[in-house]
């Protein structure tokens, strides 16, 4: 699969909230860039081995730039800090991209609920359903209103939004919003931290399938079966049906690590589970599913598997490399 990969110019850099820095990048050359729909990321490479993932949170009609938003992160694993500390306008930055794992399906309705740096995704969608002639609520909550990114560019939805910090008005209300009867013909998008996420899905476990959309940038609580245990980090064999290798996968090795080992390229990036990068296609096998992208569908279903955390509950499983 062809990626777009470009060194890009960072055009402004903007403070757009309280730890959170807006980056507009552009071709150098004024080329267009890759179109791309709400909900889509891309791979910013920081450096030899430091390479992170930020949504998209401009407007997907202009090719000539992409924005992202940067979240200052003290606690984290260097990416963020990179960003805030030496990035400037008229740097260039490598991109691959753009993925999307959160796209916005078409629905009559839609509950957006973000959480901090969690809005980035959001924000677009807000504008396409807006422009579908959708009905749709936004909450926002962070934890002080000069932390909560980008809320000029909401003020203009008026009561469909929901601005909510946490040191005014405390936690959101879920219970309010997703409360009652479940809706068949609502749709809800989530993005934001951890917590957030896994208070949204217990709430929406009672809806229709497929209702719920969300977005991690961490890895989520694994939600292990009784086969998965049984099969708990087995070794199995790994069959590259274009490379014609058989290969295997030991229990304290990735399918990835296998694979790169072997000396086949593959993309791959956070190795968490949660970017999507290394998205693989299963020709045969039964898939471990250990990620947080996939959505229960697709796990069910079985085709693509993220080769990073992911394993095999069988034997044996055929891949497409």
């Amino acid at each position: 699969m062809n990626v777009y990969e470009a060194e890009l110019v960072v055009e402004r850099r903007v403070v757009a909230a309280d730890g959170v820095l807006a980056l507009t990048l552009r071709h150098p050359l004024g080329e267009e860039l890759p179109a791309w729909e709400p909900g889509a990321h891309i791979d910013v490479v920081l450096g030899p081995v430091l390479e992170r993932q930020y949504s998209l949170c401009g407007d997907p009609a202009d090719r000539r730039s992409w924005r992202v938003a940067v979240l200052r992160e003290p606690a984290g694993r260097g990416g963020s800090a990179h960003v805030h500390g030496q990035v400037r306008v008229g740097d260039k930055v490598r991109v691959r991209g753009p993925r999307n794992h959160f796209a916005l399906l078409p629905s009559p309705r839609y509950l957006f609920v973000a959480g901090g740096i969690g809005i980035t995704p959001i924000l677009p969608m807000l504008a396409a359903a807006d422009a579908a002639g959708a009905d749709w609520t936004l909450l926002y909550g962070g934890r002080t209103r000069d932390s909560m990114a980008f809320k000029e560019e909401l003020e203009p939805y008026g009561d469909r939004v929901r601005v909510v910090p946490q040191d005014e008005y405390g936690l959101l209300d879920l219970a309010g919003v997703l409360g009652g009867a479940p809706r068949p013909d609502t749709l809800v998008y989530c993005c934001g931290p951890g917590p957030l996420l896994d208070a949204v899905e217990e709430r929406c476990a009672g809806w229709p399938g497929g209702t719920l959309h969300v977005e991690r940038f961490q890895p989520g609580a694994a939600k292990v079966t009784a086969h998965q245990e049984a099969a708990a980090d087995g070794e199995f064999e790994v069959v590259l049906e274009r490379s014609g290798r058989t290969l295997t996968v030991t229990a304290d090795a990735s399918v990835l690590d296998t694979v790169r080992a072997a000396g086949v390229e593959v993309l791959f990036s956070c190795t968490e589970g949660t970017c999507g990068t290394c998205e693989t296609d299963v020709l045969d096998g039964t898939p471990d599913h250990r990620d947080s992208v996939l959505t229960a569908e697709e796990r069910a279903a079985g085709e693509t598997m993220l080769i990073c955390v992911s394993r095999c509950l069988g034997k044996r499983l055929v891949l497409d490399l």
